[in-house]
């Protein structure tokens, strides 16, 4: 077998999606003249999906058999000796992305055809999804920092999109230019890391800066002590902070919500929001030169994964609380990178890839049977109704508290034992934040749970029975409807997405953690951060760490939670009534998600925009166009008029001005100048 990857089967992973979405966007929408139709749309998008997907199956085989590749493939500018590349890096790294990026889009396709198939928007919902695909390819599969820019604001364009996919309504508005404001603020400090490197490095290749990692991690940043490596792994970890959702540029992602459900699962799953994960993995030479960004990234990590996990408990939206629950294991994932445990933050990426679709897309086919509903507290007693929705629901659950021997469970245990073994100073607030979040996960997450598919139905009992769920109508069902499940095409995907929840954890735990799987992929300095050490002597197979599982304190808190979730919401349904009520000013704190939307919203974008218009109104058309335009040629027109009457063209005025003028200056050289 060839150690080198062929340039066109990997040109055929990111193009194949894209030329999908151009069909289906140009050919399938009024663009174009909707030239094909619904089959036609779905199709060749789903086909070009399966192509990438096959094909990066293929790499990801050749890959661990020793393959790669890393070359450029156009050359499109120059400046000086830096240049602008389009090219590919592919190792091991970038085949697991690619690879979970193309399973789980594929399953979102084919889950869009039923679950979209009476929006009038069908052609162009699928274009926008296959384009997103497209956008993550080339952002994961890059050899270079400008071609990471590209797929990085690349998916945050498509998701303004997405998000706001139902443009007539104000809600959607607001969510998709609060995601596009709040990612730019992240992306303005991602630009400066950037250019950190261009200038230090001289390079914007990934290999051609890592081979200067020891260079860049001796220079000072003029003006401060800190070295230039600190500050520029900081500023890029910014621009990961907006894309992955970390506290405080959080807040855009629950609001994502406001688009439709399959586009949930993409964005939270797959795509955008793990960008920044791979980000600081795929830089790992450069955070390892720096114990101060480091450590930055871990406190951060840890705050988002305890603190966004508390607000899920008290949301009511179905898709809310899986949303926040996003937010807690983006946390989970951070605070990996933070203590040096790249891997374990990869290895959770991929399997919470595939149990967070599974509850996303699962939360749809509920919505659906709901006929739009999204509020937990009118549902309840669908598992009679829903029983594959129900079991694989269910599966996703117990895989996202890490319940022993599932997914989830591995991936999330290395975590929170890597962190607990760094030796960095936010290492103590981190394990306990991380512990405490085991058990806020399980809680909310069952709660979700019995609240929807157990306890008695109370789908015809909501006071409130609107539809401003994800189509604004019910298609013409009663309020009252029984729920059914979904037809096949919305519940297999939902099965294929359940098999890897279980089974993927377990398969690729010693490969990827302690094998040499991403030993050319992923640096770290094992002297100064022993994580990775420690955990391998602790870990000896996926069944002694599954066994080990069962006894340890996370699985403990997780069962605890799950058990306090039962008395709550079946037994005692009356108690967190008296609970709320009790810890009043909690839950209000909690309900206002810590007030940070009142922070970004009204006091920063409020400020600044204030600003703004002071600055139009104050500096521009006070004083620029008031004082310095409006004043000059006033100044000019008085000036002449002053002139005219001094020009007069008469003899004698001039006469008289100089006997005036000559008086003056007598009197001034015979009485004052004495």
């Amino acid at each position: 077998m060839s150690q080198t990857l062929s340039t066109a089967a990997l040109l055929a992973v990111p193009l194949a999606p894209l030329a999908g979405a151009l069909i289906a966007g140009i050919l399938g929408t009024a663009f174009g003249g909707n030239r094909i139709g619904r089959a036609a749309s779905h199709s060749v998008t789903i086909g070009g999906v399966l192509i990438a997907f096959i094909v990066s199956a293929m790499v990801l085989r050749d890959v661990i058999n020793g393959a790669t590749y890393n070359a450029t493939l156009y050359e499109w500018m120059s400046v000086g000796s830096l240049k602008m590349e389009i090219g590919f890096l592919v190792d091991s790294l970038t085949a697991t992305m690619m690879c979970v990026v193309t399973f789980v889009s594929l399953m979102v396709h084919i889950y869009t055809i039923g679950y979209m198939a009476e929006d009038e928007g069908y052609n162009r919902f699928f274009s926008y999804i296959a384009l997103f695909t497209f956008s993550m390819l080339m952002l994961v599969m890059s050899n270079n920092f400008l071609q990471l820019f590209f797929g990085w604001e690349a998916v945050g364009l498509v998701s303004y999109l997405l998000i706001g996919f139902w443009f007539q309504r104000e809600s959607a508005i607001f969510a998709n230019l609060k995601a596009f404001m709040v990612n730019r603020v992240g992306d303005f400090g991602f630009i400066l890391g950037i250019g950190l490197v261009a200038a230090y490095a001289g390079t914007l290749n990934y290999s051609e800066t890592f081979a200067q990692a020891q260079t860049l991690g001796s220079i000072v940043f003029p003006g401060t002590d800190w070295l230039m490596v600190t500050v520029m792994c900081i500023c890029l970890f910014i621009g990961a902070m907006g894309k992955s959702a970390q506290f405080p540029l959080h807040v855009w992602l629950p609001d994502s919500m406001e688009g439709p459900t399959p586009i949930s699962a993409l964005i939270h799953a797959a795509t955008m929001v793990t960008a920044g994960i791979f980000m600081v993995a795929r830089m790992s030479p450069l955070f390892e030169l720096s114990d101060t960004a480091l450590n930055f990234v871990l406190v951060i990590g840890a705050i988002t994964a305890l603190f966004m996990g508390l607000v899920g408990v008290v949301q009511n939206d179905i898709k809310r609380v899986i949303a926040y629950s996003t937010l807690s294991q983006l946390g989970y994932m951070t605070a990996a990178l933070g203590a040096s445990a790249y891997s374990a933050a990869i290895f959770h990426l991929m399997t919470h890839a595939f149990f967070k679709a599974l509850l996303f897309l699962g939360a749809g086919s509920v919505i659906l049977s709901m006929h739009h509903n999204q509020d937990i507290r009118w549902m309840g007693g669908l598992r009679k109704y829903m029983p594959w929705t129900w079991i694989t629901f269910l599966v996703g659950t117990l895989a996202l508290i890490g319940t022993p021997f599932f997914a989830g469970f591995y991936s999330k245990e290395s975590i929170i034992s890597a962190v607990h073994a760094s030796t960095l100073p936010g290492t103590g607030f981190a394990y306990v934040a991380l512990v405490a979040g085991v058990f806020v996960t399980s809680l909310y997450s069952f709660r979700l749970y019995f609240l929807v598919f157990h306890g008695p139905e109370r789908y015809d009992q909501n006071p409130d029975a609107h539809h401003d769920g994800d189509h604004g109508h019910d298609h013409g069902h009663g309020h009252d409807a029984k729920p059914k499940e979904q037809p096949a095409v919305v519940w297999v995907p939902l099965v294929l997405l359940a098999i890897p929840s279980v089974i993927i954890g377990a398969m690729t735990l010693m490969p990827m953690l302690f094998g040499d799987f991403f030993a050319h992929a992923i640096t770290v300095d094992g002297a100064r951060h022993p994580a990775m050490a420690a955990l391998a002597e602790e870990i000896h197979g996926w069944w002694a760490m599954g066994l080990h599982g069962l006894t340890a304190l996370p699985t403990w808190l997780a069962l605890a939670a799950a058990v306090l979730s039962y008395y709550l919401y079946l037994v005692n349904p009356a108690l967190p009534a008296r609970i709320k009520a009790a810890f009043s000013p909690i839950y209000t704190l909690l309900d206002n998600k810590y007030y940070m939307d009142w922070v970004w919203i009204k006091a920063i974008a409020g400020s600044l925009r204030g600003l703004g218009v002071g600055l139009w109104k104050g500096a521009d058309a006070g004083l620029i166009d008031g004082a310095v335009v409006n004043g000059s040629w006033r100044l000019v027109g008085w000036s002449a008029g002053a002139l005219r009457w001094l020009q007069s063209g008469y003899l004698y005025h001039y006469a008289l001005a100089m006997i005036l003028g000559l008086f003056v200056l007598m009197t001034y050289f015979v009485w004052l100048a004495q």
